[in-house]
């Protein structure tokens, strides 16, 4: 047993040793607990900051999911994002503008539902590149890269294309269950004043087919829709099924034997027969299941079911998720004749309704922190409003995007554009910016390398993560 005093004076001798505490804790301890805290407080906290400076860069691996929602067509960023009040008539346009839930933020007065909820976005009023074309900047939007014949409109897909984001995601990150990586709806873009027709990008690319994103074709707002390629065919029993999977691998041994077998594409049509008895991947895909007063907050329009949908999936986990804008048949956001009746009558409404509906019930179900919204298209419209017809021409100098979630900090601006909209101010952003972004909050180094067909390591993404956007 200590002496009497000893084990004071022990802890004495400890503390100028630098065992236990340090003095300088101590102190600040003492200072601390005048101010109402005390040293557990501390200590917590350097805990958390020493967690957070483990997990590497800002927002890195925040997010489970990501939702990509696909503009196609090109926003104006003037009538949506990055309104101008006090530029020309001829550029401003005839929308106002609403104040936000941000103060000192205002937007169009056309998104007044996404107006309440700015707290949960970040826009961005700074991206740029310098293509002119709808199908090489969906390229570059869905991929991080360039096209393989940017500034065209003439190229359509290729096996050269480099792969989807999606399809990057599966590559480097591959998972186990019937559910898949990537899912694409409702449809796959094209544009038909475009010569090539579907846009570059949308698929496994160089990769091959067997990463392709699973693709959701029509309507999940109609009364008969549902998946095609899930559930077993008419008069395809279980068993007979099982059977057929046991011929295949038969038929398939000696060529694995040889080394000559595609070991991708089984692996793919694996996938594809678990899927068919799978009813986790069934459910999942059944948006009829929700609630009729939740369908209804989405809006009951192709655009608000494509993303009721999307959020099952995220919850089903499936790691990536794109929802294009839809085949309206009116052009899309491609708005070069009367704009301001398009966005006002036709557009904004369900995109305005839609992502707001999106963000409630991701945060009301606990999921927006680790889910990153991605809300894009591939270029915005030019200022200078068309005389004669109201529209605004294509713009890729200058425009707006919209990330929430996964560690987003809410209520923020990030970037610039000038008293016109017309180019950065600052902190200009890329397409190629925004894939690393997705990659990064996914948990993935945009820096790895994977090897094309012939064997060269290439670098999945060449932009820089948004870590600044993440608080």
């Amino acid at each position: 047993m200590d002496a009497p005093g000893m084990g004071q004076r022990r802890g004495c001798r400890e503390f100028r040793r630098g065992r236990g505490i340090s003095r300088r804790d101590a102190i600040l301890g003492g200072a601390l607990s005048m101010a109402g805290l005390g040293l557990p407080e501390l200590f917590r906290a350097r805990a958390n900051a020493a967690k957070a400076k483990a997990k590497g860069p800002a927002g890195f691996g925040q997010a489970r999911s990501c939702l990509l929602i696909f503009m196609w067509g090109g926003p104006s960023q003037l009538d949506t994002w990055d309104p101008k009040p006090d530029a020309p008539e001829e550029i401003r346009g005839s929308f106002g503008t609403i104040a936000t839930k941000t103060p000192g933020v205002r937007i169009s007065e056309h998104f007044p539902m996404l107006a309440t909820r700015t707290d949960r976005l970040a826009i961005i009023r700074s991206m740029s590149h310098d293509d002119f074309t709808h199908l090489s900047t969906a390229h570059r939007i869905l991929t991080g890269h360039l096209a393989p014949t940017p500034h065209s409109d003439a190229a359509g897909p290729s096996p050269n294309d480099w792969p989807h984001l999606g399809s990057l995601v599966a590559r480097v990150r591959p998972r186990r269950g019937a559910l898949p990586t990537a899912v694409t709806m409702p449809w796959t873009v094209a544009h038909p004043a475009a010569p090539g027709g579907k846009a570059p990008g949308q698929h496994g690319g160089w990769l091959g087919k067997a990463f392709d994103p699973f693709r959701i074709e029509g309507d999940p707002n109609s009364a008969d829709f549902q998946v095609e390629g899930l559930g077993l065919p008419e008069g395809i029993t279980a068993d007979r099924l099982d059977g057929r999977r046991a011929l295949r691998a038969r038929i398939d041994e000696p060529l694995e034997l040889s080394g000559t077998g595609p070991a991708s594409w089984d692996g793919y049509c694996e996938r594809a027969l678990d899927s068919l008895r799978s009813a986790e991947a069934a459910g999942a895909f059944r948006v009829d299941r929700e609630e009729p007063r939740l369908r209804d907050r989405y809006g009951r329009h192709i655009h608000g079911q494509c993303l009721l949908l999307a959020r099952r999936l995220i919850e089903a986990g499936v790691p990536l998720v794109t929802v294009n804008w839809h085949n309206d048949g009116m052009n899309f956001w491609d708005t070069h004749g009367d704009n301001f009746n398009q966005l006002k009558n036709r557009l904004m409404p369900p995109a305005d309704r839609g992502l707001s509906a999106l963000l409630d019930d991701l945060e009301s179900r606990g999921r927006l922190d680790e889910t990153l919204v991605v809300w894009v298209g591939e270029f915005g419209r030019k200022p200078q409003i068309t005389r004669g017809n109201a529209g605004r021409e294509h713009w890729p100098h200058c425009y707006s995007a919209v990330l929430a979630g996964a560690g987003i900090r809410g209520g923020a601006v990030h970037g610039a554009s000038d008293r016109w909209a017309a180019y950065p101010a600052r902190d200009p952003v890329s397409p190629d910016d925004i894939g690393a972004t997705i990659l990064h909050t996914l948990g993935i180094d945009p820096a790895t390398q994977i090897r094309d067909p012939v064997g060269r390591p290439l670098r999945i993404n060449n932009g820089t993560p948004l870590t600044g956007l993440f608080g």
